[in-house]
């Protein structure tokens, strides 16, 4: 089948019961629809219950938006907490990143390559550097330079560039500032992170240099998304390196952009594929 052709991906996440699933696969074929993929778990500590499911919306005896509305009194019934996504219609991705563009350049790589499925409209940092990367791919780039002082005007002008651009996800991308409380609860579940896998050992600058002189034999990446609690908001994906005592600083370094790099990739690419439900804080993820 065709990956663009028009599906509508389901996230529903409830208290467990008796004939969920029979109630959803119910409702989908009642409407026309066909299901191609559908995924589940039970959480039997807590009984909740959270699936993904993909209906092929090519013969369906109500439009897109009818067979969401309609679902409503499925959900209202059951206590589901649910999003419905037409997979067609692309969301538009901001990035914002510092100095460091190996995570940006991965993006918009693996963009270009149609591997993304997303617009990617902005890009704003709070240095210069990456321009060229940027605006030699037809994406408009915005420099909004940070001090202590200017902190709270620069994020109000990102806000309004955001919303300029109607933007439904904030990828972090090495961007090295820190989000104040009213942003991250704005863009709630809708901001991407990544940074090293030490935390909360090795906080603040040189990690790799700090991680070296402990000896350390694994190091990682993890890709989050933000909360108002620095870097610990619910993991979507993480990557691991075992490292040993004839590996560098630079070795470390090296590896480590590689992980931060490919696990940020895989977990845009799971949110933008509707495959991440956030429970709590932490995440069931349908890889």
């Amino acid at each position: 089948m065709d990956p663009h052709a028009d599906t509508i991906r389901l996230l529903v996440s409830c208290p467990d019961r008796k004939g969920l699933v029979a109630a959803i696969t119910e409702f989908v074929a009642s409407r026309g629809g066909n299901i191609l993929d559908l995924d589940q778990h039970t959480d039997p500590d807590e009984r909740m219950f959270f699936t993904r499911v993909v209906i092929d919306l090519s013969e369906l005896t109500v439009s897109a938006d009818a067979f969401s509305r309609e679902w409503e009194q499925i959900a209202s019934k059951f206590q589901m907490t649910c999003s419905t996504h037409v997979a067609s219609q692309l969301r538009n991705v901001a990035i914002l990143v510092g100095k460091m563009d190996h995570c940006l350049r991965e993006l918009l790589w693996r963009w270009e390559a149609g591997e993304l499925a997303c617009r990617i409209p902005l890009v704003i940092s709070n240095h210069p550097d990456v321009e060229p990367v940027v605006t030699r791919r037809g994406v408009e780039f915005c420099h909004l330079p940070i001090t202590a002082e200017t902190k709270p005007e620069q994020e109000q002008r990102i806000v309004s560039l955001l919303d300029e651009h109607d933007i439904d996800l904030v990828v972090l991308a090495r961007y090295m500032q820190i989000l104040s409380p009213g942003f991250v609860e704005q863009y709630t579940n809708r901001v991407i992170n990544i940074h090293h896998s030490f935390l909360p050992a090795f906080a603040g600058a040189r990690p790799y240099h700090q991680a070296y002189q402990s000896g350390v034999k694994i190091i990682g990446a993890t890709c989050h998304y933000v909360t108002a609690t620095l870097d610990a908001g619910p993991i979507i994906e993480q990557a691991i390196a075992r490292v040993n005592h004839r590996d560098t600083v630079g070795d470390m370094v090296r590896k480590g952009k590689d992980m931060e790099r490919s696990a940020l990739l895989t977990g845009v690419g799971l949110h933008l594929n509707d495959r991440v439900i956030v429970h709590q804080n932490r995440t069931i993820v349908f890889d």
